[in-house]
């Protein structure tokens, strides 16, 4: 993408999100403007519009903030395309969300003048991602969704599940991938959640879901998802994943159900003869947060590369807590106390690790700039968009 677009395109989305509730506004007129002149693509949402609004800030500040990173925004755009096929998009509704898109910006009340070189940047930046994805849905000759029968469904706390499923056929994914759920409960509301398991050839596939209070998807799964339930999953997106190619031991460093991509990834390297080393920062807020320490340090015990060390930011498990002791196991490393940010960083720089973080917005953030300032370099940090 050409250097000058780039950059205007990065200075007018940066101008909107110092308005106050700027890119919440944005994401408003866009969909206000693309459902009054495209009245078909009401059907690709669900009723409730208030997750797909944050999705689509999050979704584009991920791509402006990685255009000169042209392999690593191109491999996105083209898994990007591919899950898209699941609404049975077309090459003309990709041409619809363009127009919109930059209608709703030169609308904004923004300090940024809209001029004819501001436009033409915005079309060409948003010509190159509707072409990738375009093509990479288009030359995609596997299923567009792959349905799928729940055969477990174990509650592990009040508001953490692991739910088991069976697709209708085999799914090709890399530990440390995530994929899009629609449960029959909550139509067109898409959740995006990561499996907790390698890929294999019966196609079971795990994920491990806990009910964000006030969501719309995550407490029906945990609440009332039932054996024999048909789910919908969407092909496998994210950029997560051990790289053996360039030799370096791996930092992996997970907050709650985030653990999941981690533990798949981990999974699938103990079937390996030899292996990189692994140092797994698992953490919560709470003991019992740690709801899968148990599995994780089995894993440590019986393979040597990897090392899990627990970290949570309380020492005792909240008065409501009524569940089994998260007392640590024999011979595990001791449990750290603090912001795992900060508790990583204490460590050093482990400027010779390649780092994923998988958790919230704020844990991802906050652990990034904790590492930067202990001298980590930033390229070696990788996390996906959080949804």
């Amino acid at each position: 993408m050409d250097s000058q677009a780039i950059s205007l395109v990065r200075s007018s989305f940066k101008a909107i999100a110092a308005v106050p509730d700027g890119p919440q506004t944005l994401s408003g007129s866009f969909y206000a403007l693309l459902f009054a002149r495209y009245p078909e693509t009401r059907d690709f949402f669900p009723a409730a519009m208030d997750v797909q609004r944050d999705r689509l800030i999050s979704a584009v500040q991920y791509v402006i903030d990685r255009l000169e990173q042209s392999g690593q925004i191109l491999t996105y755009l083209a898994q990007l395309g591919r899950d898209h096929r699941k609404y049975g998009v077309q090459d003309a509704h990709y041409v619809a969300v363009g127009n919109s898109l930059i209608a709703a910006v030169e609308q904004f009340p923004s300090t940024e003048p809209w001029t004819d070189e501001l436009e033409q940047a915005w079309r060409d930046v948003l010509s190159v991602i509707a072409a990738t994805m375009m093509d990479a849905a288009n030359a995609e000759s596997g299923p567009p969704a792959w349905g799928a029968t729940v055969i477990e469904h174990l509650p592990v706390r009040k508001d953490i599940s692991v739910v088991r499923l069976r697709l209708d056929e085999p799914m090709s994914y890399n530990p440390g991938q995530y994929v899009s759920v629609q449960v029959p409960s909550r139509p067109r509301m898409w959740r995006y959640l990561s499996p907790a398991n390698p890929p294999n050839d019966e196609g079971i596939i795990e994920f491990h879901i806990r009910r964000v209070s006030g969501g719309w998807v995550s407490p029906a799964i945990v609440t009332q998802t039932q054996v024999g339930e048909r789910w919908v999953v969407g092909s496998p997106l994210g950029d997560l994943g051990v790289r053996f190619e360039n030799g370096r031991d791996a930092l992996m460093i997970g907050s709650g159900t985030g653990i999941a991509p981690l533990r798949a990834q981990i999974l699938d390297m103990a079937r390996r003869p030899q292996n990189l080393r692994v140092h797994l920062f698992f953490a919560g807020r709470y003991p019992c947060d740690l709801y899968d320490l148990g599995t994780l340090w089995a894993l440590a015990e019986q393979n040597p590369w990897l090392t899990v060390v627990p970290v949570t930011e309380e020492d005792e498990d909240p008065w409501w807590y009524t569940g089994p002791s998260s007392a640590a196991l024999p011979g595990m490393h001791r449990r750290l106390t603090g912001k795992v940010g900060q508790v990583v960083a204490d460590f050093g720089t482990w400027s010779e690790r390649d780092i994923q973080l998988v958790g919230s917005e704020a844990m991802i953030n906050t652990t990034k700039f904790r590492l930067q300032a202990a001298g980590t370099p930033p390229e070696n940090i990788r996390h996906d968009p959080s949804y």
